[in-house]
């Protein structure tokens, strides 16, 4: 009886038509009010973090933003027809197209910043910003074109394309997905090292939203690098005037995706690499490290590795090679 939910009706409630003996009594009055209280409290508090945590991760993909997929590239090798010009790095720039480019930096330039359908003007910059800042390190940093740490570029990927990203330079392979020299531009510091003058840059970016929720930004240049052979004159002064040095040309198309999400951490997906670079062999391998030829070196005889339409797997590698024009390398001084 005594653990029955039940109370006594008083004599004037049993007066009445129909009325019971004992009433069940609830629950909830027999707690204090101050616990009640604090129910309360811990209810609301749950339902709102719930609600936070759900906001931020929810379960449902954004129907307009596409799966990540993996950055696929080519690299067309550009061979001399001659011997590759020689001179100090000031004639050689002097004399070549690249004389009107600016230097580092100055050259990667942003145009204006416009709002699109879906994405404001903080958003398209923030996009832009963050194209210039992946262009500048892996085409730019000294430390990662004499194949240092890549590390500063990888900070700006999305994490969708690290392990890409990672075995790429673990273990670089020429199939159009996973070469080194795809995602930045390097030398083997064994064979090249870079003269102690600015590389020259000039490019463009151009913006374009291609759904709801994401945003393109492709970004086309052309990098002129003075480089010479590793281990000849350490002296600075030597490096700069030395003149065994020659030029060497990379024309680079990259395109970018952001998402909502990656405009807010700073981080970009590369779809695709596309680079011509030269003077350079058509058979040098060049998927970990670009392999420039050198001054009064020579393109070899041998072609690009034969191609196998019949081969599956591995990505659809095609091998190609180019002729590098005349007029894009360095005039002799003094000459038309």
């Amino acid at each position: 009886m005594r653990a029955a939910r039940l109370e006594e009706l008083s004599a004037s409630e049993r007066m009445g038509d129909h009325a019971l003996a004992v009433r069940n009594r609830r629950v909830w009055t027999r707690v204090s009010t101050s616990r009640q209280v604090l129910v309360l409290v811990v209810l609301i508090a749950l339902a709102f973090g719930t609600a936070v945590y759900m906001g931020l991760r929810h379960p449902y993909q954004d129907p307009g933003a596409p799966a990540a997929e993996p950055m696929r590239s080519t690299l067309v090798p550009l061979a001399p027809r001659g011997a590759v010009p020689g001179g100090t790095a000031a004639q050689l720039f002097e004399n070549s197209p690249a004389a009107q480019f600016r230097e580092g930096v100055e050259g990667v330039n942003l145009p204006a910043a416009r709002s699109t359908r879906h994405f404001s003007e903080s958003q398209v910059m923030a996009a832009l910003a963050a194209a210039k800042e992946y262009t500048v390190k892996s085409a730019l940093d000294p430390a990662v074109l004499t194949g240092g740490a890549q590390r500063s570029v990888r900070l700006l990927l999305d994490p969708s394309q690290l392990e890409q990203f990672d075995r790429s330079f673990d273990h670089p392979a020429d199939d159009g997905q996973h070469a080194a020299t795809a995602w930045l531009v390097r030398f083997d510091p064994a064979q090249v090292a870079l003269v102690d003058t600015p590389v020259r840059a000039q490019g463009v970016f151009s913006v374009a939203e291609t759904g709801t929720s994401t945003l393109e930004v492709s970004a086309d240049h052309t990098f002129v690098y003075a480089l010479r052979p590793a281990g000849a004159g350490e002296d600075r002064a030597a490096r700069a005037d030395a003149a065994g040095a020659s030029l060497f040309t990379v024309r680079r198309t990259m395109h970018f995706r952001f998402d909502r999400d990656g405009l807010q951490e700073h981080q970009l997906i590369v779809l695709q690499s596309q680079q011509q670079a030269g003077p350079a062999s058509c058979s040098a391998d060049a998927e970990a490290y670009l392999r420039p030829l050198l001054a009064g070196q020579k393109a070899s005889a041998e072609g690009p590795e034969g191609t196998d339409p019949y081969a599956t797997g591995g990505g659809p590698a095609v091998a190609v090679c180019g002729a590098m024009a005349d007029r894009a390398q360095p005039r002799p001084p003094g000459g038309r």
